[in-house]
């Protein structure tokens, strides 16, 4: 039961990269909101797969990852529920739509920031809990712990104000080409979990 939950989970986090990765190259923002509520759910139940392999002298590390990686779910399903529910559906005065809607870059896209900060420091150390057998799962470790830098870009930018002066309504090329190299960054930790729990059913 707990490794075909965990590769459940990282089968939810590789199909919802990839089409977020493909609603930011179609410009479908409902989409890529949608998606992004769904990412969560598989990201804990991938994350509490790897927490629950651990060796006994890395649980610190995983359990501070699993900690975070519930922490990042709260603040990225709040933001993304808010997009398509009271965003989508109402009237909004300017004033509230500058805070709450994602593409104004005002208080609710700082949160999603926050988030996948968040989400970046869970992944340093649920990485840093693993103790790889194999080169595949040394290549999952490596890629968990590098995407922990992202916590340092995703937290203090929003901090510089350089979000600040962006006038843009969401369909910049630019911002979107990023999120896709994100895309094709954490793809690939998707895939390898996905192959390394279906290792360990096997087994």
């Amino acid at each position: 039961m707990n490794g075909y939950i965990a590769k459940t989970g990282s089968a939810i986090v590789t199909v919802t990269v990839f089409l977020f990765a493909v609603f930011q190259l179609i410009s479908y923002d409902m989409g890529s909101f949608f998606v992004c509520l769904i990412l969560p759910i598989g990201f804990i139940m991938m994350t509490a797969g790897l927490h629950n392999e651990c060796e006994r002298d890395r649980k610190v590390a995983a359990d501070i990852g699993m900690i975070l990686a519930a922490v990042y779910s709260v603040f990225i399903m709040l933001v993304y529920f808010t997009q398509l529910t009271t965003v989508n559906n109402e009237q909004l005065t300017e004033q509230t739509a500058k805070l709450i809607r994602f593409n104004k870059y005002g208080l609710i896209f700082n949160y999603d920031m926050l988030g996948y900060g968040i989400m970046a420091l869970s992944t340093f150390f649920t990485g840093l809990s693993m103790k790889p057998g194999n080169r595949t799962d040394k290549w999952l470790k490596a890629l968990l712990m590098i995407h922990g830098v992202f916590f340092f870009s995703c937290t203090f930018m929003p901090m510089t104000g350089i979000f600040t002066n962006i006038k843009s309504d969401g369909s910049g090329i630019g911002g979107r080409l990023a999120l896709v190299a994100w895309c094709a960054y954490f793809l690939p930790v998707g895939i390898l979990a996905f192959l390394h729990f279906g290792r360990k059913k096997a087994e």
